[in-house]
């Protein structure tokens, strides 16, 4: 399966690449033109809300949820839409049924949205977090199966499935299989993943997954979801209240009744009024990647980082930080270069938009980048 990404580009990229060459897509994602145009349609709708109807509210966020159930292999009803990826974390850190004497195992090198939020529910509800310490630039795998299959009180793990700085991935099938024999929570922080590599949660055992759509999934600040495994959602009590969390919300003819029984999907665990106009532009993002296909725009991407990588390999000097095996890799090639604040000059003068990491420069291609992008990086850095 491929597309035309240069097509592509023309059509929904109209910018790229006179204007700049975005590689930085592990920082934000641009755009598609559907999602500016459908932002643009619901903001002039919002701007006169006589103008919006019934199907402008509930029936966008519905749309919204199916589309994510469809991305990650999911049902509607393990999915809740957020605003980040903090806010998944937070529902899995404590809302899990954890406490005293449990352990919760992370990782060094971790991005603070999935530690911070573990730090302060481990002080609040007693648990202890801990972060194991990274073989190389990775998650340390066998030390973490080891203490699975050894410790009784390791009652969960969180992990992201791509760092953030080295683009290091991490065996989901794998760790979640263990978690699951041991009986162990397993929460992933997908924001660095979902997108370069297509996803089948049903393969996983991720008991809850989290990701901000800002980024790879190219779709606005304040869009994202979460997934909740259907046998977990009402075994567990919502962190955080909201209007519209119960089941009797949708009746706005009886508010009054004050009916707290919880919603019996993962809507129980959505917290006040969602921003449609950025769930809008999200749906139109992913209804973009659900029509390249997953798996198209995982090859496409894997195609343009092996090429990074090939010419890395031969570059004097230039350290390469992300794991090299396709199977641990996804859409993040991290180089540790021997000028990088020079290397870095030289990529923004040629107009690529790309960050620095942990002493590295992260170029983080997608599936609207083509190999002349890639060749254009390589010879901007001339090493």
């Amino acid at each position: 399966m491929t597309y035309d990404a240069a097509a592509l580009r023309a059509r929904e990229f109209p910018w790229e690449p006179g204007d700049a060459i975005h590689v930085d897509h592990a920082a934000v994602g641009p755009l598609p033109q559907r999602a500016r145009d459908a932002l643009d349609a619901y903001g002039l709708k919002r701007a006169e809300p006589h103008r919006l109807g019934a199907d402008d509210f509930f029936p966008v966020l519905d749309a919204a949820r199916a589309l994510v159930a469809r991305l990650i292999g999911a049902s509607g009803k393990e999915i809740l839409l957020t605003t980040n990826t903090s806010w998944g974390v937070n529902l899995a850190a404590y809302a899990l049924p954890l406490g005293p004497g449990d352990i919760v195992l992370g990782s060094q090198g971790e991005f603070p949205a999935n530690v911070y939020p573990w730090m302060a529910a481990a002080k609040a509800r007693g648990f202890t977090y801990e972060l194991l310490p990274l073989a190389g630039t990775a998650t340390d795998e066998e030390a973490l199966l080891r203490r699975l299959q050894s410790d009784d009180r390791v009652k969960g793990v969180a992990l992201s499935w791509v760092s953030f700085w080295s683009g290091a991935r991490i065996d989901l099938q794998r760790i979640g299989a263990a978690c699951r024999a041991r009986g162990a929570w397993f929460a992933v922080d997908a924001i660095q993943g979902l997108g370069p590599l297509a996803l089948d949660v049903r393969t996983t055992h991720v008991d809850i997954l989290s990701c901000g759509a800002q980024k790879w999934l190219c779709s606005p600040w304040g869009s994202g979801f979460a997934y909740v495994r259907e046998g977990l959602i009402a075994t567990m009590e919502p962190p955080a209240a909201g209007w519209l969390a119960q089941a009797s919300s949708g009746d706005f003819a009886r508010f009054l009744d004050y009916d707290p029984a919880w919603h019996d999907d993962a809507r129980r665990f959505e917290v006040g009024t969602i921003p449609y106009q950025d769930i809008v532009g999200m749906h139109a993002s992913l209804s973009l990647l659900l029509e390249l296909g997953p798996a198209a725009v995982e090859a496409h991407v894997r195609a343009l980082t092996t090429r990074l990588l090939e010419w890395a390999a031969t570059g004097r000097g230039v350290r390469i930080v992300t794991p090299t095996a396709p199977a641990r890799r996804a859409g993040i090639v991290a180089l540790a270069t021997p000028d990088l604040d020079g290397d870095s000059r030289k990529l923004r003068e040629a107009r690529v938009t790309h960050s620095v990491r942990e002493g590295a420069i992260r170029l983080s291609p997608h599936f609207h980048n083509t190999m002349d992008d890639i060749e254009t990086v390589i010879r901007a850095i001339g090493r």
